[in-house]
Parts: structure tokens; C-alpha cells; sequence
């Protein structure tokens, strides 16, 4: 009796544990939930209105370029959970270190340089010592500091067209080597797990920073109050107490909290950047050719016993490639995908890319994304956009333009049309594994329905439900221009 006792107990602890655990992952995500951890409702969340195009509503201006923020407050962005950011660096400059308490995905729109992403646990792996290569060059040139030494973490080479992953928490820094500005367009993930503060955009910085406040005209002319404070974390630490942590004179401390505000958040290389990298882009085509894909599966998800090292996973990939197209037409366009298989990091950010080409009047397929907001920056081009809701009302009917962004929320309906110039768009989701289910074309669900029921659905004849299910012939999400003749 007392055995069936503490085994009935054991599995009531047992019970209790796991639903514990389970009511633990679904409570208090910020923008998901309200205070007492109940679940908010998707009217509550996406009271959208009306849609739009939007530019950034904020500028920092910083001596080695200048660092532009979307309105997280704005209707549709609150909507998806994230912060839009665009930081533009000149020649020469550097992103100072920092880090965020979300995850952070990256497009180099344009321009080359290096980036560092310091993951907190990890050895320096990669060590100098007389000979250093000399960033932006092309060749290795003798060191002349005398056997001057150094090691450091993974530095990885970013070009334009690349995705990068950026983990919440993750120190980094990013260098501008090239001869053009580098240009990253970026989405920070508020509503993800990692975020356990509020719905509000942070970044850490561990050098520089802004002033404390600031007033700027807005796009529609308004002046503003910057609400952001980006700050040298170091600044109020007592010094003795950092110099002792450090083992360093406190003239070293001084200068690590010294006021520069005027620098602002990127600044300008004077003493030269000199540092050891591997050739990510022969790595890449060796890989390729060998048809390599490393799993990643650091944090317990189920992978194949070959899973990759946390502090050497692979934190890019590049969309601009045409024979890496994961959808191609003649007639209509291209569409790369980066998501959690292609890039195993995205499995734990939750996050993915989408770059798309479509030609002049060319046409995207009505449809729905299942499993994501979707956040779509504008590259090149001109599109005529339209996006429905729920109650069948139109929010959107726009032509978006060059710089523009916009959002599309989960399960909305859209579609859009090329200009004559084309368009060329990227989407930053909040899925890894992002689904859309199409109305229109080859893999659509009109086509995927018996006649019968198109006939009665539209009060259609069997030949016009026909024509409905199979005019596109075997054209999928990107559709060409047509010739209506009927």
C-alpha cells in the first residue's frame, strides 16, 4: 500500500513539474500577454486600421555615419512585435560594440565590411602574432610593433545580399572595409522569448553612446522627443572598482568612460584595424560543392547527432545568388529564402528572410502567411500593394516605393504588382520556418478544390470554375504579366 502511495505521488510530482514547465513558456511574453500572463487576442494585438508604406521617423546622426529607427509605436509595427532600424556606415567606420536583449536579423543591402558576434562562453580561436592581415587589403603585411600578439573571437566577412543573425544578448561590432557606404536594414524581435523587459527598443553599448535627449523634425514635420538613450554602459561604474576588476590603471577606466557623445554610435578608424579572419566566401563554395549543411542544435532541440558547435555556427547567408533561387521564372521573377534549415540559428531566433525579384508588371499570387508577421523593406523599384483583413475590408491599396517598409500580418490576404521598373523587396519574419498558402496559380487552394465546390461556393458554371482552377497553367507564387482576351 505504501509503495502504490509514493507512486501515485511520484506521478502526480511528476504531472505538476510538467505542467509547470509547460505554463512557464506561455506566460508574461511581452506584446503576447498581459500582466496577469493571460493570453491577448489577435484583435487586441493587430487593431489594424490602415497600412502603409513607412519611412524612418528618427535619425542619429554619429561622426562615421548616421543610424535611422522606424516608430516601434506605430500601428502595424506594434503589430508584429519589432523594432525597424537602418544603420548606414561610411568608409572606414566602425558600428561600436553592443548588444540587445532580443534577437536581431540583418540585411547588408549594400556594401562589404566585418562583423564580430561574441558569443558569451566561447574561446578565442583565432590568434595574431607578427604577421596580421590588414583589413580592407588584400594581402598580409609584417606587423611593425615587433611580435606584437592578439586573439579574438570568430571575425566573419558580410557583402551585400547577406543575412545575418544576430542572438539576443550577443556582443558585436561591425567594420566598413569596402571603398562604398554599408548599408544594413535590420528588424529586432521584441516579442521573443529572450525578452523578458517590456515592448521597449534597447541596445546595450559598450563605447560611445548619445546625447541624453534630443529633439528631431519628423517625416510629417512634427518636432519629436527622442525617447532612446544610447549609452557607454561603462560610464557609471565606480572606477576603482572597474580598474580592480579589470587589473588595469584607472587612467585606462578614465578613458573607457569618457563622455564622447560627439562620436556618437559609429565612428571614425584612425589607429587602423588590423586582425586575422578566415575566407568565409572559398569556405562557402568548398561547402557547396561538397553539398556540406551543418544542423545546429546547441539548445536540446531534436537534430541528427551531427549537430554544430555553438561557438562555431554559421551566422550568414547570402540571398543575392540566382543559382540558390528556391523559386525562378522566365517570366515573372526569382524568390531566395533564408530560414532555419538553410541557416540553423534561425531555429532558435525564430526569425527568417525572403528576398524577391519580380520583373515589370509581373505579379505576386494573392496569399496568406500561416506562421509569421511579415516586415517587407523595399530595395529597388515600385510596387502596387493590397492587403485585406479578416472582415474582407481593404487596409491597404498603396504603390510603395525605394526605403519604404511596411507590414503584413499573419493570415492577411495580399497581393501585389510590379512597376515598369520591376521590383526587388526583402521580408524579415517572425518564423523560422515560414508557410504561405496561395490563392491563386499551380499549388493555390482555388485549384486544390473539387469543381463542384467552386460552382456552389461562386455560383459559377463548371467551365468558369474550370478556367478559375486552371488558368495559370503551372505558374506558382510569382505570376507572369497576362493578356486577358476573353
Amino acid at each position: 500500500m505504501a509503495v502504490t502511495t509514493r507512486l501515485s505521488l511520484a506521478l502526480f510530482l511528476s504531472a505538476f513539474l510538467l505542467f509547470a514547465a509547460n505554463a512557464r513558456e506561455y506566460q508574461g511574453q511581452p506584446g503576447q500577454y498581459g500582466e496577469t500572463g493571460t493570453r491577448l487576442t489577435q484583435a487586441q494585438q493587430c487593431r489594424i486600421q490602415r497600412l502603409t508604406g513607412s519611412q524612418p521617423s528618427q535619425r542619429i546622426e554619429s561622426e562615421g555615419g548616421f543610424t535611422e529607427l522606424w516608430d516601434e509605436n506605430e500601428e502595424q509595427f506594434l503589430c508584429a512585435g519589432v523594432a525597424p532600424m537602418r544603420n548606414v556606415l561610411r568608409r572606414r567606420s566602425l558600428s561600436l560594440p553592443n548588444f540587445h536583449p532580443m534577437p536581431r536579423l540583418v540585411y547588408i543591402e549594400r556594401g562589404r565590411g566585418l562583423i564580430s558576434i561574441i558569443f558569451p562562453g566561447c574561446a578565442e580561436t583565432f590568434q595574431t602574432q607578427s604577421q596580421t592581415f590588414q583589413a580592407g587589403r588584400d594581402s598580409w603585411e609584417e606587423s611593425g610593433q615587433g611580435r606584437r600578439s592578439d586573439q579574438h573571437q570568430k571575425v566573419h566577412r558580410i557583402r551585400q545580399g547577406d543575412v545575418v543573425a544576430i542572438p539576443a544578448g550577443a556582443a558585436h561590432w561591425c567594420f566598413n572595409d569596402g571603398e562604398e557606404e554599408l548599408v544594413a536594414i535590420s528588424i529586432n524581435d521584441l516579442n521573443h522569448q529572450s525578452n523578458q523587459l517590456d515592448q521597449n527598443f534597447r541596445a546595450f553599448y559598450l563605447a560611445g553612446g548619445v546625447q541624453e535627449s534630443e529633439k528631431k523634425r519628423t517625416q510629417i514635420g512634427l518636432r519629436k522627443q527622442i525617447t532612446q538613450k544610447f549609452q557607454n554602459i561603462f560610464r557609471s561604474f565606480d572606477r576603482e572598482l572597474m580598474a580592480e576588476a579589470f587589473n588595469i590603471p584607472t587612467e585606462i577606466v578614465s578613458k573607457m568612460q569618457e563622455e564622447q557623445s560627439e562620436r556618437g554610435l559609429i565612428v571614425n578608424v584612425r589607429e587602423g584595424m588590423s586582425m586575422i579572419r578566415p575566407d568565409e566566401e572559398e569556405e562557402e563554395e568548398f561547402e557547396e560543392q561538397q553539398g556540406c549543411s551543418r544542423p545546429y542544435n546547441p539548445w536540446g532541440r531534436r537534430g541528427n547527432g551531427l549537430e554544430e558547435n555553438v561557438c562555431t555556427m554559421k551566422y550568414r547567408a547570402n540571398m543575392d545568388t540566382r543559382r540558390r533561387a528556391d523559386i525562378f521564372s522566365r517570366q515573372a521573377g526569382k524568390i531566395n529564402h533564408v530560414n532555419g534549415q538553410k541557416l540553423p540559428i534561425l531555429q532558435y531566433m525564430d526569425m527568417s528572410a525572403t528576398k524577391g525579384t519580380l520583373y515589370p508588371n509581373a505579379v505576386m499570387s494573392p496569399h496568406w502567411a500561416v506562421n509569421g508577421h511579415c516586415v517587407v523593406y523595399v530595395q529597388t523599384g515600385d510596387a502596387q500593394v493590397q492587403v485585406v483583413d479578416h472582415t474582407g475590408q481593404q487596409v491597404m491599396n498603396d504603390r510603395v516605393n525605394q526605403g519604404e517598409m511596411f507590414v503584413v500580418p499573419q493570415y492577411f490576404a495580399s497581393t501585389l504588382r510590379a512597376g515598369q521598373n520591376g521590383f526587388e523587396w526583402v521580408v524579415l519574419r517572425t518564423s523560422s520556418q515560414p508557410m504561405n498558402s496561395q490563392l491563386a496559380g499551380y499549388t493555390s487552394v482555388i485549384r486544390a478544390m473539387p469543381v463542384e465546390v467552386l460552382t456552389n461556393a461562386y455560383q459559377i458554371s463548371p467551365n468558369e470554375a474550370q478556367r478559375l482552377k486552371m488558368n495559370r497553367g503551372g505558374e506558382s507564387l510569382l505570376l507572369s504579366p497576362q493578356r486577358r482576351s476573353f
